[in-house]
C-alpha cells in the first residue's frame, strides 16, 4: 500500500508550498486546512505520517494531537511551529510527535525528517495485520455480529447495544463472543488494537 503525507496547515502558501516539494520528490500526500477537515477526511489504514501545524483557527494542533493520541493512531506526528512555539512544540514531542520543524521550512531538513518519519511508520505497523487479511477475517462474521463490533468500536455498552438493535443482552453477549473467537481477540481492547486498521469499514456494519 502506497504511503501517504499528509499535510495539515491553514496557511494555503505553507500547505500548497509543502504538496508541491512532495510532489516533485515522488511522495504521495493529502492536504487539509483544518484539523477538522483531516479528521472527517483521513484514513487511517494508509501507511504514512502527519505534519501538523500547531496554531490553525478552530481546533489546534496539540489538541488534534490529543485526539489521535487517544485513537492510539499509529502514524508519526511532525509539527509545524513558528518563532514563539518553539516550547509548545518540545511539549508536544515529550507527548510522542517525532519532530518538529520550524517555519519556514528548509526543504532539505523537511524531505530528511520525513524520510524518518516513514520509516518509524514501518517499523510501528509492520507487525500489525495487513488491512486486506483484517478485512478477509471479518468477512467470517454474520451481518449481526458485524454491527455488534463496530459499536464496540464507538465504546457503546452491551447494555446500549442490546438497546439499540432491539436484543437481549444475553443475546448481544453470545454474539460477541461468537465474534471474538472468529477474530481471533479476547477482550475489547484486543479488538481495537488488532483491527484499527480497518476501523472505519468495521463502524460502517453499523447502519447497514
Amino acid at each position: 500500500m502506497p504511503k501517504t503525507i499528509r499535510v495539515v496547515e491553514d496557511d494555503p502558501s505553507v500547505r500548497n508550498g509543502l504538496e508541491y516539494l512532495l510532489m516533485s520528490e515522488g511522495y504521495e500526500s493529502e492536504v487539509y486546512e483544518s484539523a477538522e477537515a483531516f479528521l472527517a477526511g483521513d484514513a487511517a489504514s494508509v501507511p504514512g505520517c502527519i505534519i501538523l501545524d500547531i496554531r490553525m483557527p478552530g481546533m489546534s494542533g496539540l489538541e488534534l494531537q490529543n485526539i489521535l493520541i487517544e485513537r492510539k493512531y499509529p502514524h508519526p506526528i511532525i509539527f509545524l511551529s513558528g518563532h514563539g512555539d518553539i516550547d509548545i512544540a518540545v511539549g508536544a514531542v515529550k507527548k510522542g510527535a517525532l519532530d518538529f520543524l520550524q517555519k519556514p521550512v528548509n526543504a532539505d531538513k523537511f524531505l530528511e525528517i520525513v524520510q524518518e518519519a516513514l520509516k518509524l511508520d514501518q517499523l510501528r505497523t509492520g507487525n500489525l495485520y495487513n488491512p486486506q487479511d483484517l478485512l478477509l477475517l471479518a468477512e467470517k462474521l454474520t451481518d449481526r455480529e458485524k454491527q455488534i463490533i463496530g459499536l464496540i468500536f464507538q465504546d457503546i455498552s452491551n447494555k446500549s447495544i442490546a438497546e439499540r438493535l432491539n436484543l437481549s443482552p444475553r443475546t448481544v453477549e453470545n454474539h460477541r463472543a461468537a465474534a471474538y473467537r472468529k477474530l481471533g481477540v479476547n477482550s475489547a481492547e484486543q479488538l481495537k488494537d488488532k483491527f484499527f486498521l480497518i476501523k472505519e469499514e468495521l463502524e460502517a456494519a453499523v447502519n447497514s
